[in-house]
């Protein structure tokens, strides 16, 4: 899809022609159902005559591991491909321009209506996916996952400008081994610890985060090193269940390592895990490497120009629960927040 550069215009609040405000609104309730790192939800959302405005919620970035704001921007860029997905549903060409503008530096990307679209039954099954993605840090089951179905995601990927590449045994193990290292190293800092206790919102109340329900179990063995969000709460009890020796790895890298390119590795990531939903996959995040730029020198490609940007584990699994989501009313920006309104 082409990313031309525009200038924004001062128009009146409302609808993109063609959409009435109901579609709008649901658009912006799917765009809110993407996954976003530790649930932080970074977002905001402005509706204009001639489209649908998207602002980073810089004030949601997680200071220890995502200090860039890589992680922040690609959570940001999911959202965008929900966005742009739903607005096809309603039977336009979504359209998408990320807008340089000095004076809102907050706005990242803005999706407008275009010319009128024909249903698309691959598209219309992952816009059904979106309420049944979730991350899912439960046991995957000890089953392969077919090449065709990891054809599909690497093709899902590339149809957003990146690059899925699927570990072989080795790639595995040496990925695995980072993960357990990254992991480790984190827990050792007195700022991760309470950067995860700030975003977990059991004793909170804080909307967004990752709720004692979506930690998952101890790994018995453990042999995958998944992110501990109990780490900070030691009175939470956990059984400990064994996970798949051999688990299906993945990473997302895209051209380039720049605020654009973090954009749309969040678009790419977002095809990918709804291509899987349909597919019957689970996923995690297993993202630690790429937090610590040592051990993210490791993962990325330098020679082939590709910058990782996620690692995901991949499977078979049992159905989970979706995470809190803040409310519409507070991802909105409306007339009286907009500084531009007059």
């Amino acid at each position: 899809m082409p990313e031309p550069d525009i200038r924004e215009a001062r128009v009146r609040p409302g609808g993109p022609p063609g959409l009435t405000g109901a579609a709008l609104t649901t658009c912006v309730e799917a765009a809110i159902a993407a996954p976003s790192i530790y649930n932080s939800q970074p977002w905001r959302f402005r509706v204009r005559d001639d489209g649908i405005d998207v602002f980073a919620d810089w004030g949601r970035r997680l200071d220890v591991i995502d200090p860039s704001g890589r992680e922040l921007l690609i959570s940001v860029g999911a959202a965008v491909f929900n966005l742009r997905l739903t607005m096809r549903q309603y039977g336009r060409t979504p359209v998408l321009h990320l807008p340089p503008d000095a004076a809102q530096p907050d706005l990242v990307a803005r999706v407008v209506p275009g010319p009128p679209a024909t249903p698309d039954p691959s598209l219309t099954a992952l816009a059904a996916a979106i309420p049944r993605r979730h991350t899912n840090r439960r046991p995957f089951a000890r089953t392969v996952v077919p090449a065709s179905v990891l054809e599909e995601l690497a093709t899902a990927a590339q149809a957003e400008g990146a690059m899925l590449r699927v570990a072989d045994p080795v790639g595995r193990g040496a990925i695995l081994s980072l993960v357990r290292t990254a992991e480790r190293r984190l827990r050792a800092q007195g700022v991760y610890r309470a950067e995860l206790t700030e975003r977990t919102p059991a004793a909170h109340g804080r909307s967004g985060g990752v709720p004692p329900n979506a930690f998952g179990p101890w790994d018995a063995m453990e042999a995958l090193p998944l992110r501990d969000f109990g780490l900070t709460q030691p009175l939470l009890r956990r059984g400990g269940e064994r996970f798949e020796p051999y688990p299906t790895i993945v990473v997302l890298s895209t051209a380039g390592d720049t605020p654009q390119q973090w954009l749309r590795a969040g678009q790419a990531l977002q095809r990918v895990l709804l291509t899987a939903t349909v597919a019957g996959l689970a996923s995690t995040p297993m993202s630690q490497p790429l937090e610590l730029p040592r051990l993210r020198r490791l993962v990325t490609d330098t020679a082939a120009g590709q910058w990782a940007q996620v690692i995901l584990r991949l499977g078979y699994g049992q159905p989970t629960t979706p995470t809190p989501r803040r409310p519409l009313a507070e991802v909105l920006i409306t007339p009286a927040a907009d500084p531009d309104h007059t």
